[in-house]
This record gives structure tokens, C-alpha cells and sequence, in this order.
């Protein structure tokens, strides 16, 4: 049996020498972690991990280690590498890249990417939109958060049992939500829907990007990106950003509504103590995130100096992965944080990432998967698992390494 802890680059015509290559392991899935992960976290807080530039860095399996790579400014989020085996090292390896951009869209990303940028460009861009994103501003939205996953459920149920949660519950309801807060105008929301959640180039993202500004520009409102519109970005930072917030956020709560529903129908005793008492919903909330962390790494940083933590020791341009996943299932910060407990305090994990660069979305995730779970709980009476594709490993859903929800569908008891 494939050690998943370690890659073998084949021999071809004796041109290609092997080589041993550690990867992230591909063994795993939302709610049972490869344990690959467990073991490294035991052999320190960091591992050495292979980039698929060739490039050796590390891995932050640990938890206090990571909160302290997240909220230190000596890592910068440039070059992103990608962890994995090395591309094309025999002249034959796989092909990630997608169609380019144009010249005008590259400027803007260059400019906007809140993923790749650094301070005091990150903070510039990121302060035009952080109030549209705070916990007073998300209680705004929360009767229309209602209302859209009200309106889901009532069609998830005329669908019928069984059905499947993600394509016809979490992902409408993300889409839906992203639209209403960002300020997609309504003749935009399906080819929103059909490019973001469904398969699309980057062009053709960056062009409904255009088309909605342009609209927008007309038609100021209160929403995000009139906001921005407002702000004294300019033009290509708008562009940029709101490129940005189109593609972020929306798949990772679509994610955690379908996983955090297998969960709960996996653990019958969590699922009554939720029924039996739906305040317990807020803290839950925080469980939901740790337990089923979406994240196995986040974008790496790279180190812009040598950095001393002690036990590891990081030289200038290393790159290092954080990995939430391991991180929030590491014993020294969690009691028997391979239990699923919605009474536990999981408060400080790092589902949502840390520091400068945490989720600016976080608050209104909580409010969607919140709002999804509780009223799914409530409007199926009988819920119950059928089958879901997490259950067993998948590809992931993103080069990073990230989880995908899968289908995951569940059956009810019909009303009279």
C-alpha cells in the first residue's frame, strides 16, 4: 500500500530519477482527517512539506505555532506557492494553469487580490470593505438571511425525499446570500449563480465582474459594492476586490451547511441536544467550524526573513502552509478534539483563519450557517442521512487543499 504521506515520481526510459516527495496527504475527509496530519503534528509543530515549484517549505500542524505565523507581519503572502509534487519535473506533470486573464484584469488582481497582498496595501484595500462585514452590520441582514433560507427549504421540501442538501439547499442559499449583501442587481444573480457555483474560466468571471459595476455605478445602493464604488479605491482596486469577494466566501459556506449537516445526522446524540434546545445554535456554530474544517492549508506565507520560533526555525524564504484542519483537532489547545461536542467551547479555532488575513466574511458565514441549520432541523421532521459523497476521500477542491462537500442526501418524514 501508497505510504499517502509520500509521492514516488516514476522512472521513464531511465530519464527521471526517483524521489521521495511529502505531500498533504489525500487519504482524508471533511470529518475524519487523514491521520497523516495527527502524526505529523506529534513529530513537532511544523514538518517539512514539498511545493509543486520544487520547493521545500514547511507545514503548521500545531496550534499555537500557527496562530503565530498567521499574525506575524516578517510572512509575506507572496510567492503563493502551491503545496504538492512538483510540476512538469519529468517533463510530463500536470497542467493547473488557467486561461489568462486579460492585461486590464492582471492589473486589477495585481492591485486587489486580498489573497495575495501584503500591508499596507492589504490593509488599504481590505479597510473599503471590512464595516460592510462587521458583527453590527451582519445583524442587518439577518431577516433577509431568514427569508432566502426559508424560501430554500420550502423548495428543497417540494422537491421531495430524499434530495441532496448541497445543490439544492447550501449552494442556492450561499449564492443567494452573497448576491442580496454584495448588491448583485437581479438581472446578474443567475449568471452569477451559473459561473460561481458551476465551472467557469477566470475571464469570464472577470467579465460579469465589469458588467455589474458598470451597472452598479448607475444604481448605487446599500450594499457592498456600492461601497466600494463610494471608496477611494481606485478603479482597478475595485475591479480587483470585487473580483475577489465574487469568488470567496460563497463555496466555503455552501461547504460547511452540507458537512456540518452530515455531522449532526452522523452523531444522533449531538443532533437531539440541538433539537432539544436550538440556543445551544451559537457556540454549535463554532464546533461545526473546527470539527469540520474545510481548510486542510491555507494560502502559504513566505518568510521575508529568518524567523526563530524556538523548536523550528524558518529561514528566509521558506514558505509555510498553516494547516486549520490539524491545527484545530491539536490535543494541547482542544480536549479529545477528535470528539464532535456542539456543548464544548471551540471558540479560538482557526476554521476561519487568523489574523490580517482571517475570513472578512466570518460574521455573516456564522449568520448563514446558523440560519441553514437551525431551520433544516426544524422543517424536516425525521432527517435523516442517506448517503454523503465526504464520507469517503475525494479530490480537493481547490490546488490549496481544501475539502469538497460532495453530494450529501438526506431523507425525511413526510407531513400528513
Amino acid at each position: 500500500m501508497t505510504d499517502p504521506t509520500s509521492v514516488t515520481t516514476g522512472q521513464a526510459a531511465g530519464s527521471c530519477p526517483f524521489h521521495d516527495i511529502r505531500t498533504i496527504p489525500t487519504d482524508g475527509t471533511p470529518l475524519t482527517p487523514s491521520p497523516t496530519l495527527a502524526e505529523w503534528r506529534e513529530e513537532g509543530a511544523a514538518t517539512p512539506l514539498h511545493y509543486t515549484d520544487g520547493h521545500d517549505g514547511w507545514i503548521v500542524t500545531r496550534h499555537e505555532l500557527a496562530r503565530l505565523v498567521l499574525e506575524d507581519t516578517r510572512f509575506s503572502q507572496q510567492p503563493q506557492r502551491l503545496p504538492g509534487e512538483t510540476q512538469d519535473a519529468c517533463g510530463d506533470g500536470p497542467d493547473q494553469q488557467e486561461p489568462a486573464l486579460d492585461d486590464e484584469a492582471l492589473a486589477a488582481m495585481r492591485v486587489a487580490n486580498l489573497l495575495g497582498l501584503d500591508s499596507p496595501q492589504h490593509t488599504r484595500v481590505r479597510r473599503a470593505i471590512l464595516g460592510r462585514f462587521s458583527v453590527r452590520a451582519v445583524r442587518g441582514y439577518e431577516a433577509d438571511v431568514a427569508a432566502i433560507v426559508a424560501r430554500q427549504l420550502e423548495h428543497l421540501r417540494a422537491m421531495g425525499s430524499p434530495a441532496d442538501v448541497t445543490t439544492h439547499f447550501a449552494q442556492p442559499i450561499s449564492a443567494a446570500v452573497h448576491s442580496r449583501v454584495l448588491g448583485i442587481p437581479q438581472s446578474h444573480t443567475d449568471q452569477f449563480s451559473t459561473l460561481f457555483v458551476g465551472t467557469s474560466t477566470a475571464q469570464q468571471k472577470m467579465t460579469i465582474v465589469r458588467e455589474v459595476l458598470a451597472i452598479k455605478r448607475e444604481n448605487l445602493s446599500d450594499d457592498v459594492i456600492s461601497e466600494l464604488i463610494r471608496s477611494e479605491l481606485t478603479d482597478a482596486e475595485i475591479a480587483g476586490v470585487t473580483f475577489v469577494l465574487f469568488t470567496s466566501g460563497r463555496d466555503s459556506v455552501a461547504y460547511m451547511i452540507a458537512t456540518t449537516t452530515v455531522a449532526l445526522l452522523s452523531h444522533p446524540e449531538q443532533l437531539n441536544a440541538l433539537r432539544d434546545d436550538p440556543s445551544l445554535i451559537t457556540g454549535a456554530t463554532e464546533e461545526f467550524m473546527r470539527y469540520g474544517a474545510m481548510f486542510i492549508t491555507l494560502f502559504s506565507r513566505t518568510a521575508t526573513e529568518d524567523v526563530d520560533f524556538g523548536d523550528v526555525q524558518i529561514k528566509k524564504g521558506d514558505s509555510v502552509s498553516v494547516s486549520p484542519v490539524a491545527s484545530n483537532r491539536d490535543e494541547r489547545r482542544f480536549e479529545n478534539p477528535d470528539e464532535f461536542d456542539i456543548t464544548r467551547d471551540a471558540y479560538g479555532h482557526l476554521g476561519f483563519g487568523h489574523g490580517l488575513h482571517g475570513c472578512v466574511g466570518q460574521q455573516l458565514a456564522r449568520l448563514e450557517i446558523r440560519q441553514a441549520i437551525t431551520q433544516l432541523l426544524a422543517g424536516l421532521p425525521g432527517l435523516r442521512l442517506v448517503e454523503a459523497e465526504q464520507e469517503h476521500p475525494m479530490p480537493f477542491a481547490h490546488p490549496v487543499a481544501t475539502y469538497e462537500a460532495g453530494s450529501v442526501v438526506v431523507a425525511w418524514d413526510s407531513r400528513g
